[in-house]
């Protein structure tokens, strides 16, 4: 890899993850969390330094999340966000990967088709699940805290709902940020010998990534470099170029998680400096 590469690459990850807070905060907000955006974005940079650390890609949502429970105004609107913010990244990443599939009609073997059935099989499940508790337990029988926490989860699902627009908004950000780190693995492919169409990056890398959710590993190492592979012999790009481009694109995330873990603490020194003082009783 040219020396050069790192830094750029480093920049436009970070960067791009400007997209993600921007994201992130308007779903928790509209739910009622209340975040400022160096607020958030403090939260979500010590998220991509918890994702080093904790299992899959999801692991750094629950340091985000935990990080965010002693700023915001309300608990379960922050929770749920978060939620909806995940789940729209994984549909996010569907959706785009079946635009590169739609561009390119030979994308769908066999392996391809079994990950966008698990896909499908995932979110219908959660939504049967989600249905038959709802169903099955009885609001009125619950113990009276646990009565308020849902009657405060369901006024955050109603704020939601209310603004569809939003979700709408929501879920074209994380596309975009899903196709412009599609990009750059395409670039980052290109520097490692990988010429191909930026076309099938678009349908394999969006699933290599949505394999990486999988509780397995560490921040989904090695998973979604398996999956790239896999995904890869169709194009006749060889196992050794595809796992490179992989382990240079998770150079990339562990080194800006590390940067993102300083980023957080630099933002909250400066939020403390710059909060007012609290006068003694």
């Amino acid at each position: 890899m040219p020396g050069w590469v790192w830094p750029v690459s480093l920049a436009a990850y970070l960067l791009m993850h400007l997209i993600g807070i921007a994201k992130w905060r308007l779903l928790i907000n509209t739910a009622g969390a209340g975040l400022s955006f160096g607020q958030a974005a403090r939260c979500y940079y010590y998220g991509l330094f918890g994702n080093l650390f904790l299992p899959s890609i999801v692991g750094g949502d629950v340091v985000r999340a935990g990080m965010a429970l002693t700023m915001t105004r309300s608990v379960s609107g922050l929770l749920l966000g978060s939620l909806v913010d995940r789940t729209l990244d994984i549909a996010g990443l569907a959706l785009v990967a079946g635009i590169g599939a739609l561009l390119l009609p030979t994308a769908l073997d066999a392996r391809s088709r079994a990950v966008f059935t698990g896909v499908a099989a995932l979110f219908a499940i959660a939504g049967v699940l989600a249905l038959l508790v709802a169903r099955a337990i009885p609001a009125r029988r619950l113990p009276y805290k646990l009565r308020r926490r849902i009657a405060a989860v369901r006024h955050a699902v109603r704020a939601l709902a209310r603004r569809p627009g939003r979700m709408a908004s929501a879920l074209l950000l994380g596309m975009l940020l899903q196709t412009l780190l599609t990009v750059m693995n395409a670039w980052l492919g290109d520097a490692v010998g990988i010429r191909i169409s930026v076309v099938v990056w678009l349908f394999v890398w969006p699933l290599a990534k949505i394999a990486a959710v999988v509780p397995v590993t560490q921040g989904g190492i090695g998973v979604r470099e398996a999956a790239i592979v896999a995904l890869f012999q169709p194009f006749h790009v060889t196992s050794a170029q595809a796992m490179a481009t992989g382990l240079v694109f998770e150079g990339v995330v562990i080194l800006g998680g590390l940067l993102s873990g300083i980023i957080a603490l630099v933002l909250g020194r400066l939020q403390a400096r710059a909060a007012p003082a609290v006068p003694p009783a």
